[in-house]
């Protein structure tokens, strides 16, 4: 880490301070963005739970959190036949 790593984030102007830890949050989240199963991220990074591993590792990435809000908001606001928007309710 401090002979290799740090000084190649350094280089490209990565200031922040990192470790070992990081790199396991960066491959949860990089492995559910994939639609990887949640028993096979759980397994991969040997947790005993998959709950710890979506709870405390894993992040949702932009686009999926762009897709998710454009799906509810085509649900709630798509029109109906007569010109007017569906509300649920």
């Amino acid at each position: 880490m401090r002979k290799y790593i740090r000084p190649a984030a350094q280089r490209v102007g990565i200031q922040k301070r990192f470790g070992w830890h990081t790199f396991r949050h960066s491959y949860s989240t990089l492995l559910r963005s994939v639609g990887t199963e949640f028993k096979v991220m759980q397994e991969l990074l040997r947790h005993s739970s998959f709950r710890s591993t979506l709870d405390v590792y894993t992040q949702a990435v932009t686009p999926a959190k762009h897709a998710a809000q454009a799906a509810v908001m085509s649900l709630v606001f798509s029109s109906d036949k007569s010109g007017g928007a569906l509300v649920a309710g």
